[in-house]
């Protein structure tokens, strides 16, 4: 990430030469050898020019023709000082590092590589905080040439103090024998501070491995008291034991104090025996090297995890019932799936997690119910939004050898729980997406897996930590975005929208008493009749959950509030059907669909999205031309597909109804779906097409008292469509009491509501014929007998003529009676 004083210059066509193993910094003179022919033509274009060259790092050494995704994009600009011959092939080039550059684009390949890069400046930090990390840079610098029997360490070090804090780090980097990622890592790292930072935990790294292979016959660290570590009253990281040297009995308590809570934690064998091994190295290192502060967070991880403590789980069926009542309306399937959990822990101890899904649309209590059914068992309730997430470290975690790394977010949540056997909810978990980084829905593949789970491995834990006594909930508003090995291991519940007797109830006993409590106000100030609130729900929200719904509850309080203020808290106020726009202003939506007469052309279909159903009107029209078939409205491909399945099945059609032969060929058809900005797709609206065309051309009106849903075949059959409850929800909140359906969705009519079973009228049909009787406001006209050709009786003996004689037909067998 670059740092925000950052300036940025662009650079056009400048040739780059790749390394091997090599990295170069800015502010340094480096010599090196090429000898890879397009290396050596982009050397010479720089020579041609300004002498101006990118220098970057190849990730991996043993490729010889590396490619713009081997070559890593940060590197730096340098000045060409010298070249000279080696041989035939080979050139030793001398540069010198100017500053750093990300490569934006790879224009050209050949001969050599030209690109597009910005060179970045970064301003210089002077404040106290970074002059103290130089220094300490410095000194540890200095250690480190001394142990590595660096000769010239008496020039450089005074040659150091002469630079800026950037341009120190840079330097001191490339004095260090480290490995090309971590090299990398630091020309990567912008901020001057961060760098000389990382850089010292380097040094300290390097010093330690130094010192602790020159240790002396008695086993012990050499100790080392000259220098900037060796003065009185300085710190001194080298004594016997890795402790400074006031120190040691601070530092052995500490120990002793982890192996008591090691010991206290109660973790499995492999656990404690990692957590004992951890302490083991942390006794060997110096108390306030980085290296020593990275242990001691992993045994704080390991020793806060919950590996036994388990909250008490509420056993008793009523009490569940009460508060899964109390706290959501309806929702039946989930709560009596949660009453047979807890009926079945009281026969077996210890059974396997649950792992619910829950799919329905925005604002029907998907997540609320989380937190109610962590109330009806007496489990503590933790929440993970994967909205967004698209790296699989958020799942499982960075392994410990990155830089400020931590466990995933599945081992985070279990720590903030506190035990191992919480509600955990996954929220949002179809808005999930992948990058380069990882798919983080593979990585859940293995938490929601009741076979695997039990064994859960974070990357940074390093060390299986058991899931299987976690209630997974898990919620999405669509199925299809959710990979189907997931979906696989998730017990789906579908929740669909509310009626509008169910809203009127959620309103009254949660919503309202809820809002009004929120804003301070009591029965005597406000009060709001049925029949506002089915107003309220019909022309001010369109939804299939409630929290539109609640949202326009939320402006009625606040209006009233404002009047309790101004006029005394004996001010009351009850809205009624007349008065509710004076609070919320004019209704948002209309029936426009429903107020027309019934047309010719004009269809009712239903569809479902991710917020609920939706009714959808389907217009025809018929203009002279060719026989085109035309659509618009942003139809997907598949309805594209079942819309020319009902024009083919209309054409074949036209004779058997009595429809003019030429009205196919020399007039284009044009079907539109009106609200062309939403995309719409699917296969249910086949027959709503077919009935449009045919409404326009036998001329007979649809009636807008009926919709219809279902896939059409080339034969006139009746296919079976999804989303049914939601679309019968939708045509109810429209006023529509009639609607046709597949005969093969009749199972999905047993999971409607029953005031929505008694409302509506459902008519099943197998194929288009019972359509037609059903949505045309009259009869087709009856068809027309073919007309047949008088033919005279054939002469005596003409069917028993020899084959060739006139009258025959060669080709067809005489008759026989």
């Amino acid at each position: 990430m670059e740092h925000s004083g950052e300036q940025a210059e662009i650079l056009k066509n400048i040739p780059l030469i790749p390394l091997r193993e090599l990295v170069v910094f800015p502010a340094t003179l480096v010599p090196f050898i090429i000898g890879r022919a397009s290396s050596i033509q982009a050397l010479e274009k720089a020579s041609e020019t300004d002498k101006l060259i990118i220098l970057a790092a190849q990730m991996d050494a043993s490729l010889d023709n590396p490619g713009p995704k081997d070559i890593y994009s940060l590197g730096v600009t340098a000045k060409i000082i010298r070249t000279v011959p080696v041989d035939d092939k080979n050139v030793r080039v001398i540069v010198e590092g100017k500053r750093r550059a990300r490569i934006l684009e790879f224009l050209s390949s050949y001969p050599f590589y030209q690109v597009l890069a910005k060179e970045i400046r970064v301003y210089e930090d002077t404040g106290k905080e970074i002059q103290e990390e130089m220094k300490r840079a410095l000194a540890l610098f200095e250690e480190y040439l001394k142990l590595s029997q660096n000769t010239n360490f008496q020039s450089i070090i005074p040659a150091l103090r002469d630079h800026s804090p950037d341009r120190i780090a840079d330097i001191i980097s490339s004095h260090l024998y480290l490995p090309l990622d971590e090299k990398q890592n630091l020309l990567e790292t912008i901020n001057s501070q961060e760098r000389i930072r990382r850089l010292n935990f380097l040094l300290e790294s390097e010093v330690y491995k130094i010192q602790v292979n020159a240790r002396g016959k008695d086993g012990k660290p050499l100790n080392r008291r000259k220098g900037p570590f060796g003065q009185p009253g300085g710190p001194n990281i080298f004594t016997p034991g890795g402790a400074p040297g006031g120190k040691k009995d601070e530092q052995a308590n500490e120990i002793e104090e982890l192996k008591k809570k090691v010991a206290a934690a109660k973790m499995p064998p492999d656990a404690e025996d990692k957590a004992r091994k951890e302490i083991e190295r942390l006794e060997t290192m110096p108390p306030m090297s980085a290296e020593a502060t990275v242990c001691r967070n992993y045994l704080d991880w390991l020793i806060a995890l919950p590996w036994t403590h388990k909250s008490r789980e509420k056993r008793d069926l009523k009490e569940a019932e009460r508060i899964l009542n109390e706290d959501h309306y309806g929702l039946d399937k989930v709560k009596e799936r949660i009453l047979e959990y807890l009926s079945i822990r009281q026969l077996v101890k210890n059974p396997k997690g649950v792992i619910l899904g829950l799919i329905g649309p925005p604002g029907v209590g998907k997540s609320s119910l989380g937190k109610s059914i962590a109330r009806a068992t007496g489990r503590k309730f933790v929440r993970l939004s994967l909205g967004g997430v698209r790296d699989e470290a958020e799942i499982r975690g960075h392994r410990r050898t990155y830089i400020g790394a931590y466990p995933g977010r599945i081992i985070q949540m279990i720590k903030r729980a506190g035990t191992r056997n919480p509600v955990f909810l996954l929220d949002e978990v179809d808005k999930m997406s992948m990058d380069f980084r990882g798919d983080p829905a593979s990585a859940l593949m293995e938490v929601l897996d009741p076979e695997q789970n039990s064994a859960f491995l974070d990357h940074y834990i390093d060390t299986d930590y058991d899931l299987s006594q976690v209630m997974f909930v898990v919620t999405a508003n669509m199925l299809d975005a959710i990979p189907r090995p997931l979906v696989d291991r998730m017990e789906i519940i579908q929740i669909p929208g509310y009626t509008e007797a169910e809203k009127l109830e959620i309103a009254r006993q949660f919503l309202w008493p809820k809002q009004r409590a929120a804003h301070g106000l009591s029965e005597r100030n406000i009060e709001i009749s049925d029949k506002a609130v089915l107003k309220l729900i019909d022309d001010y929200t369109r939804e299939a959950g409630v929290r539109n719904l609640e949202r326009e509850i939320t402006k009625i309080c606040r209006k009233v509030v404002k009047k309790v203020v101004a006029k005394g808290k004996d001010h009351k106020d009850k809205v009624t059907l007349k008065n509710l726009e004076s609070f919320l202003g004019v209704p948002r939506f209309r029936r426009s669909a429903l107020d027309r007469e019934d047309e010719i052309g004009v269809a009712l279909g239903m569809a479902w999205t991710e917020y609920g159903g939706e009714l959808l009107t389907f217009e025809a029209t018929k203009v002279h031309g060719k026989g085109n078939f035309t659509l618009t409205g942003q139809l997907g491909e598949i309805m594209q597909e079942s819309a020319q399945a009902a024009f083919s099945y209309v054409r074949g059609k036209v004779f058997e109804m009595n429809i003019a032969k030429d009205v196919t060929r020399n007039f284009d058809i044009h079907i539109h779906v009106p609200e062309g900005a939403t995309p719409k797709e699917g296969p249910s609206a086949g027959i709503t097409i077919a009935i449009a065309i045919l409404s326009l051309l036998t001329e007979i009106p649809v009636s807008k008292k009926v919709v219809m849903s279902g896939e059409i075949t080339l034969r006139g059959r009746v296919l079976p469509v999804g989303g049914i409850k939601e679309k019968l929800l939708a045509a109810h909140r429209e006023g529509i009491r009639e609607a046709v359906l597949p005969l093969d969705n009749k199972a999905d009519l047993k999971d409607l509501p029953k005031n929505l079973s008694q409302d509506m009228k459902i008519h099943l049909v197998e194929n288009m014929d019972d359509v037609l009787k059903l949505v045309l406001t009259r009869d087709l006209p009856a068809k027309k007998a073919p007309r047949t050709k008088k033919v005279a009786p054939p002469a005596e003996g003409a069917l028993l003529g020899r084959e060739g004689e006139e009258g025959d037909n060669p080709k067809e067998p005489p008759l026989t009676h």
